[in-house]
């Protein structure tokens, strides 16, 4: 058998002995592996066509009216009265507020409703709806409500 000081070192007396400068050199290397390796591959990820979506429907930052946001106002008042106790009267306008195209065929429309509940107290409500036309470029099925989705719709709180 060797001497001890031939003996190779115990594992756990190295461990013991330099964990802070183990800690250091690991923390070292996840760092230096996520700036070298990590970080790049997401740069490359995130700036291909990865993630765009080819669509007629482009995104505005202004309100806009056009013949599908008109459809899509119509779905969301019909949502709200299927969705509204039957107790409550909903008066809704002609019109929304305004409407955002999303890009997509997505759109987040905002309109005010006037409630009218049993006892005859009036109220006036805000609402926000964000909805999407599934079908996409293909126009034929948008005024069935089964081709729509109800992502969102915030305001009638106090309705239900």
């Amino acid at each position: 058998m060797l001497p001890n000081e031939f003996q190779p070192y115990n594992t756990l007396f190295f461990m013991k002995k330099y964990k802070f400068i183990l800690f250091v050199l690991a923390l070292s290397a996840l760092l230096y592996s996520q700036i070298k390796v990590v970080l790049p591959f997401m740069v490359k990820v995130a700036a291909s066509d990865f993630f765009l979506v080819q669509s007629n429907d482009q995104a505005s930052q202004k309100s806009i009216s056009t013949s599908l946001t008109d459809v899509a106002f119509k779905h969301c008042n019909d949502y709200i009265k299927s969705e509204v106790d039957s107790k409550i009267t909903i008066t809704f306008p002609e019109k929304p507020l305004n409407v955002w195209s999303l890009g997509n065929y997505q759109y987040l429309i905002s309109a005010d409703i006037t409630t009218t509940d049993d006892k005859s107290v009036t109220n006036n409500i805000k609402y926000a709806c964000r909805i999407t036309y599934d079908d996409g470029d293909d126009q034929e099925g948008v005024l069935d409500f089964n081709n729509w989705s109800i992502n969102g719709l915030t305001g009638l709180e106090s309705l239900k």
